[in-house]
């Protein structure tokens, strides 16, 4: 029992070293601002459960794929991008090139604000700049939900981290007509996106 309650504390504890981190001013490089000649593609590609391959084989060192993933940029072409001063090279992304794969509350003066963190250490406070929206899993009745990481870059909530957050009632609201995802004083409807 008493490792129970330690294990409910050291999440947020975890969450505010994050936070604080993500505040200390280091920041992704403004791939935003670079705009080098497009050099081809890269055989990169981002499989769907968040795994990094090139040329086909798992990337094992996972300070390599954070720093791949700290130069990524979506264009307006819906490709993805590594992107550097110098160079462009296009990746295959088989869904999304983040995966979200855990969430905190941070109180707020609307309420809880939910922050979710990436497997690649990415921070993100869910709000306007940074919505959730939700799309329909192909092959079944489920949604996907995706959050908003920065320019056009997504991050996929994995399915333990989704389950977690739809019986959280302090964020998550079933029972009215169309169900809601709260995060400060944002509403975000649970539906796919499409409709």
């Amino acid at each position: 029992m008493a490792r129970s309650s330690e294990e409910s504390v050291e999440t947020p504890r975890a969450f505010d070293a994050l936070l604080r981190a993500a505040a200390s001013g280091k920041r992704n490089p403004p791939v935003e601002q670079w705009n080098p000649e497009l050099c081809g593609a890269i055989d990169i590609r981002i499989a769907a459960d968040g795994t990094w391959h090139h040329e086909g084989r798992p990337i094992r060192r996972p300070r390599l794929a954070k720093l791949f993933s700290s130069v990524l940029r979506k264009d307006e072409d819906g490709v993805t991008y590594l992107v550097t001063p110098h160079e462009k090279l296009s990746i295959t992304v088989d869904d999304a090139p983040l995966i979200a794969v855990d969430y905190a509350a941070k109180p707020g003066p609307d309420g809880d604000v939910l922050v979710l963190r990436t497997a690649m250490g990415d921070v993100v406070e869910v709000n306007e700049s940074h919505p959730i929206r939700f799309a329909q899993e192909v092959g079944s009745e489920g949604l996907k939900p995706y959050v908003l990481v920065r320019g056009r870059i997504e991050a996929l909530l994995n399915r333990a981290t989704t389950m977690a957050l739809v019986n959280d009632e302090r964020f998550v609201d079933l029972t009215s007509q169309t169900p809601i995802l709260r995060s400060g004083s944002q509403r975000f409807a649970i539906e796919p996106d499409d409709l």
